[in-house]
């Protein structure tokens, strides 16, 4: 069978992937708290308006009040809070009313030993991250109440992070996952051989921060945001988020899965990362969580009225 009928073919094939975190929480709170530090400096107006559409949102009484009330925080700090709230908050309500487990990813098609890497075709989930991101866009841009309005903002937030994590752009298809590794949930590593196994994704997932508190994503965002600035961003030109997605895709192969050398182990046995697997791709997911950042103010300047 040739490698288009054989694509054909696998286009039929419905995923099975469940629902994924792109990035963890506290990354996602990073991406928020750049956001805010990008407003608060180019667009206070915008800033403001955010912030008073978020404290509308249904959920704020129950999940965010105590915490942005803490004592301890300043006017500044609980607004910046309410941001990484904000950007967390999909992942906070999994299994509710308002979860939309395939808006989280697009699931293009990897497919390096019959020579295809796809972003015109993919695999089946339902409604996709890029469907998603445009139906709360224009929900962001209409009359709609800020109640809203907030709950579709807190989906822009996230889906910006999720897009540039590039395991959720990607479904790897190959002979040892024949229906797609589910954007590495099924691809089976070690960091370190005394090391658990675990699976690609969540290596990704939580590279950057595992703790789930506001300092630790705040002092992770000032280093970032300083580390990288807008100026070594060409692409920040881009507003369109099915070119992130192309992006976040080639990152995948090139990056995640290393142009298809690094090697997959079992549920049993992991297989060891290369020694210098670590090192290498840090940088580019700091990289991405900052053009995330970037970008996602630059979306609620578009779109949010004053």
């Amino acid at each position: 069978m040739n490698r288009f009928g054989w694509l054909s073919r696998l286009l039929l094939i419905t995923s099975l992937s469940t629902a994924a975190y792109a990035w963890n929480r506290p990354t996602h709170m990073v991406t928020g708290a750049i956001a805010y530090r990008e407003l608060q400096t180019n667009s206070p107006q915008t800033l403001a308006r955010v912030v008073t559409i978020l404290r509308q949102h249904p959920d704020y009484a129950a999940m965010w009040s105590d915490k942005l009330n803490a004592s301890t925080l300043s006017e500044d700090e609980r607004n910046q809070y309410l941001f990484m709230l904000a950007a967390r908050w999909p992942d906070d309500i999994r299994g509710n009313a308002h979860d939309h487990p395939s808006w989280h990813y697009i699931n293009y098609v990897y497919a390096p030993q019959q020579g295809i890497a796809r972003t015109d075709t993919m695999l089946a989930t339902g409604e996709n991250i890029l469907q998603a991101f445009a139906l709360n866009q224009h929900i962001v841009r209409s009359d709609a109440p800020d109640s809203a309005k907030a709950i579709a903002l807190c989906w822009l937030f996230h889906l910006a992070g999720d897009v540039h994590m590039p395991l959720h752009t990607a479904a790897l298809v190959d002979q040892q996952f024949p229906q797609g590794d589910r954007g590495g949930n099924l691809f089976k590593i070690k960091v370190l051989m005394s090391a658990q196994t675990i699976n690609l994704h969540s290596f990704w997932d939580g590279m950057l921060l595992g703790e789930d508190d506001y300092q630790a994503a705040s002092n992770l965002a000032i280093q970032i945001h300083h580390a990288v600035s807008r100026n070594q961003l060409s692409q920040l030109g881009s507003a369109d988020i099915a070119i992130w997605s192309k992006e976040s895709f080639q990152l995948a192969q090139d990056n995640a899965y290393r142009s298809n050398t690094l090697t997959a182990g079992t549920d049993q046995e992991g297989a060891v990362l290369p020694a210098d697997y670590v090192a290498t791709v840090k940088p580019i997911a700091q990289r991405q969580v900052a053009l995330a950042g970037y970008r996602l103010a630059d979306e609620l300047v578009s779109d949010v009225r004053h």
